[in-house]
């Protein structure tokens, strides 16, 4: 008899995709959250629409881990399709549930698992008549088999369902019904509990269980973007659906009842970066959504961005690439490409969020930091954190906080610059006429354009010029700019000189840049005094990498850590890097990408910087890193 596990094991469920098979097994997992433990859930599927096999796998940990474990410990198999594999990654000592409606195949005869025959559909046949009603009850009745074997409170399935179906009460008894078939049926045929088991806890606290794209389209609600325009490509589409909910809400006058916000789904993804950085450029708080393919199309407007110096957001959900890939698996495999998006040299700056929280509010933030800088700005994140739901710190917001539009002259100040011009303080041909006081104020202000505007002027060193929004004066202001090479005035030009100044310009504000982007996070090896070692990581994969931390340390290795969470880098990772002889980086592709992109930037030594990855397409673990940091050292 193997030891009883509490709050520490793996469910997988291996389902056929279009069933309705996810909302039954996401009933799991916020059950167990509702009794206060840990868990987390990765969402397997197709990229089809129906038939082929999909897998929801549930991760409980009362330890707090985050990411993804290997190996299973009760599978619920419900597809003859994927049954062999399934099969197969059950682990020694775990279980088996499968549907008996009809015997097991010949070679399911493991020794090392207990196997667990519920007659699935044959109970839902005796009970239910409607063809629909069988497929969508069996996966509750599963569920309802789970609560007996898992020892999981039936009331908190019940809430769930009164909440789900509230202003749909008929539809909670059937399904109420077919819990207690599967739970009459497991504690009839089977000693219940299973020696792996949930237990309440008191764990969470006020956590939430989000997803990280509901919490970007959020986040860009209360950044105050009015304008999103997107083609739809997964895994982002659900971005943009979550701005139209949270905007259909938030974003509608009172008064009129009409909605304060438009969404635009483009004909390509081109047109959709298109037309954002044309609402920015006028004044819109805008944004865009895409995945791998979308960006590469993007790259010309990009270019166009960073050279004309318009704002525009770009929240991009990477997926396993290149070309169509496997749109449905993650990967960070966009890091090259969305740094250097574009010919040319071009840059731009990049944010790395790893939990929902962070997507919430690094998406505020790149509102913020775009228009700072007047470039484009591109939160990177991934489908696992996107399209999963991930334990998180409730969301916060401060009323107090004021959106930074950067440097944006007024009406006032445009008036005040082109009065002192006209009466001869400037380049104006008024020289007889007397400066007014709000004259004499402006003029301090004019000596730093050389008592002339100039749109691409950079008067205070930090490579960011001021800008103008079309419509805030009548008659003064900027509106017109090109991708082709012009002068600080604007004025077309194909001068070496004057195109050599922009671009070394831009590299400048390529250094503010790296002062405004959110700072790493750095974690420093307990109880060491001199560790030469260090680990980089970003992104989803920071759950895995800080557990592989804790048992590195149990055999006696330490690390120190840093979570990198922008680019360009700062002074902060600079220093980490220089710190420690090895840095071992983690990512999620198979080029070594941030490794790339750190020898580039820092001109760091290839011989210094060991890469740990993973390519598969599934979410990266701490088994995994362990291994690779273990076979190294």
């Amino acid at each position: 008899m193997q030891e009883t596990k509490i709050n520490d094991f793996v469910v997988r469920f291996a389902n056929v995709n279009g069933t309705g098979s996810a909302s039954a097994n996401a009933l799991f997992t916020k059950a167990v959250f509702r009794m206060g433990v840990p868990v987390t859930p990765k969402n397997i599927f197709p990229s089809n629409i129906q038939g082929l096999p999909t897998w929801y796998e549930v991760r409980v940990s009362e330890k707090g881990y985050l990411g993804r474990r290997e190996g299973v410990d009760l599978m619920i198999a419900v597809n003859p399709q994927s049954m062999k594999k399934d099969y197969a990654d059950v682990h020694a000592g775990g279980y088996f549930l499968y549907d008996s409606s009809k015997p097991l195949p010949p070679g399911y005869d493991r020794k090392d698992i207990s196997h667990i025959g519920i007659p699935l559909m044959a109970l839902c046949n005796a009970e239910f008549t409607d063809a629909r009603q069988r497929q969508l009850f069996k996966n509750i009745i599963y569920i309802g088999a789970l609560s007996a074997l898992l020892d999981i409170e039936f009331a908190v399935l019940e809430g769930q369902l009164a909440e789900q179906f509230k202003g749909k009460e008929k539809l909670i008894e059937p399904n109420i019904k077919a819990l207690n078939i599967g739970v009459n049926y497991c504690k009839e045929n089977f000693d219940c509990p299973l020696d792996i088991r949930v237990e309440r806890r008191d764990l969470l606290g006020d956590k939430i269980l989000f997803g990280g794209n509901s919490a970007c389209g959020l986040g860009a609600v209360y950044a105050g973007a009015t304008v999103a325009a997107w083609y739809p490509i997964t895994p982002s589409t659900s971005v943009v659906d979550a701005f139209a909910k949270y905007a259909a809400k938030y974003r509608v006058d009172p008064d009129t009842g009409k909605n304060n916000y438009a969404i635009v789904q483009a004909e390509d993804e081109l047109a959709a970066i298109g037309m954002v950085m044309g609402a920015c450029w006028n004044g819109a708080r805008s944004f865009t959504a895409t995945s791998g393919p979308g960006v590469s199309l993007m790259n010309e407007f990009l270019g166009l961005g960073y050279f004309a110096e318009v704002p525009t957001v770009l929240i991009d959900v990477q997926r396993t690439g290149p070309s169509t890939g496997m749109p449905t698996r993650t990967q960070q495999s966009d890091i090259l490409l969305a740094a250097y998006a574009s010919h040319g040299d071009t840059k731009h700056p990049l944010l790395f969020p790893a939990s929902p929280k962070e997507c919430f509010e690094m998406t505020v933030d790149a509102f913020d930091l775009t228009e700072r800088l007047q470039t484009p700005v591109i939160i990177m994140t991934d489908l696992d954190l996107g399209m999963n739901d991930h334990i998180s710190e409730p969301l916060t917001w401060d009323d107090s906080r004021v959106y930074d539009r950067g440097k944006v002259l007024t009406s006032e100040q445009l008036d005040k610059i082109y009065h002192v011009m006209s009466n001869g303080n400037g380049n104006g041909n008024n020289a007889e006429a007397q400066p007014d006081q709000e004259a004499e104020h402006a003029g301090d202000f004019l000596e730093q354009f050389n008592s002339k505007w100039g749109r691409y002027l950079d008067i205070d060193d930090d490579g960011i010029p001021y800008r103008t929004i079309a419509g805030t004066n009548p008659t003064r202001g900027a509106f017109v700019t090109r991708g082709s090479s012009r002068d600080e005035y604007g004025v077309y030009t194909e001068d070496g000189a004057a195109y050599q100044r922009n671009v070394d310009r831009l590299a400048k504000k390529w250094e503010t840049a790296a002062t405004l982007v959110p700072e790493p996070e750095i974690l420093s090896a307990s109880g060491a005094n001199e560790v030469r070692d260090g680990v980089i990581y970003f992104g989803t994969s920071s759950y895995a990498a800080e557990e592989a931390l804790e048992f590195l340390a149990a055999d006696g290795i330490q690390l120190d850590a840093m979570r990198a969470r922008g680019f360009p880098f700062g002074e902060s990772f600079r220093d980490f890097v220089d710190a420690h002889e090895r840095i071992f980086v983690i990512e999620q592709n198979r080029d070594a990408q941030f490794r790339s992109l750190m020898m580039i930037e820092l001109g760091v030594d290839a011989s210094k910087l060991i890469s740990v990855l993973n390519y598969d397409g599934m979410p990266i673990t701490a088994d995994n890193i362990y291994r690779q940091i273990k076979g190294e050292k």
